[in-house]
């Protein structure tokens, strides 16, 4: 999966409609090969973008859990210990 898209369910606060299209737009990118797509591509790709973003919406708004929401910081704190854990020379 690309490290860019991120969980977006469970949070405190929730998940943002702009946190889900960024999740959507690199999903697509991943999977069309195009960080840009041409001018002959560009409504496909938006139109792609708009459809996962309202289809993620929809299963976010979905999904139950038992589980407490994580936090956000604290979610954040932990990823960047990890990474400077991994990246340390």
């Amino acid at each position: 999966m690309c490290r860019n898209i991120k969980t977006l369910f469970n949070f405190d606060p929730p998940v943002t409609d702009a946190e889900i299209r960024d999740a959507s737009l690199q999903f697509v990118r991943k999977i069309s090969g195009f960080t840009k797509p041409s001018k002959a591509n560009e409504d496909a790709f938006q139109s792609a973008v708009e459809e996962i973003s309202l289809i993620s919406g929809r299963l976010l708004a979905s999904l139950e859990t038992n589980a407490p929401p994580k936090d956000r910081e604290e979610e954040a704190a932990k990823k960047k210990a990890r990474s400077a854990e991994r990246f340390a020379v």
